[in-house]
């Protein structure tokens, strides 16, 4: 178990990170990011992520290594299929790249926000009742098959919506802001299920979140240009989320005691690993020739 006084020194840590974040934003909100800025961002809080995760059994359990490593996983890739997402909004609402590092930020703080009281709601609800596991399973499952089959459907959404709000006399800046809030709920809705298929550790959960939604302010202006590359992404999620939805439903076949094959962690975080390397490989090499000129 987790003292209270080791998430009381996890969170103040991980709170001054953010803040300082939000100062950095603040200070050079009238500067654009470079390529070179984000990516050196992007690496730091990559490796701050796994620095975390190796060194979690010095006060956590041994097995929370790899229930965080398989989780940040999972949540920071789903993160970056939500980056897309903002990069399409940001960009029908013409907000200035000087500007955008404020507004993600700001919207990155209210997804924390949200991720965390539905994160504190979904393990009350599978430490408590088995049959929540079938639900959150089928829930993955379908979502799968949304993602490769509706994907358009969440930018219309978004569409709608920043016509809704100009109507009644929103700023950009604001409906920026609030679509962001609100597409953050819906991934959130997602992710939450996905990462409670690996663990029901509220602390793993929680920094594995955050973990996955620090730097992606960075990993926004990183990710513009390979916007059109990963064209394979949104199959790679759908075959993690499904994966770990048949591992949500074989839990909970096994927890009435019937004798069914559990997918142990040590697969899990195989398969996550294999389908985002496969995925990220194959689409770059999909779209190789996509900037060269023609002959």
């Amino acid at each position: 178990m987790i003292s209270s006084t080791e998430w009381l020194v996890t969170i103040g840590i991980l709170g001054t990170v953010i803040i300082l974040d939000l100062i950095l934003a603040i200070v050079r909100r009238k500067k654009e990011t470079t390529p070179r800025e984000a990516l050196s961002w992007t690496l730091f809080y990559v490796v701050a992520a796994i620095a975390f995760g190796y060194l979690l059994p010095q006060w956590a359990p041994a097995e929370y290594r790899k229930e965080f490593i398989a989780g940040w996983l999972t949540e920071y890739s789903l993160s970056v299929d939500n980056l897309f997402v903002f990069i399409i909004l940001l960009s029908t609402l013409k907000i200035k790249k000087e500007s955008q590092q404020l507004v993600l930020l700001l919207g990155i703080m209210i997804a924390i926000v949200l991720r965390v009281i539905l994160i504190f709601l979904g393990v009350a609800l599978v430490t408590r009742f088995t049959w929540v596991f079938f639900f959150f399973g089928a829930f993955l499952i379908f979502t799968a098959y949304k993602l490769v089959n509706e994907k358009e459907n969440v930018e219309d959404d978004e569409a709608k919506l920043v016509t809704f709000l100009r109507k009644r006399g929103f700023s950009n800046f604001a409906i920026a802001l609030i679509a962001l809030g609100i597409t953050d709920l819906i991934f959130a809705l997602d992710s939450i299920p996905a990462i409670l298929g690996l663990t029901t550790s509220s602390y793993v959960v929680i920094t594995a979140n955050i973990f996955a939604l620090m730097g992606l302010r960075q990993l926004y202006f990183l990710l513009q240009g390979l916007m059109d590359r990963l064209i394979h992404l949104s199959r790679g999620l759908a075959f993690i989320l499904a994966f770990i939805g048949v591992k949500m439903v074989l839990h909970a076949i096994h927890s009435l005691g019937v004798h069914v094959p559990e997918i142990s962690l040590e697969l899990s975080l195989g398969v996550i690993i294999t389908t985002l390397t496969v995925t990220a490989i194959t689409s770059l090499y999909a779209t190789r020739n996509v900037d060269k000129p023609k002959d």
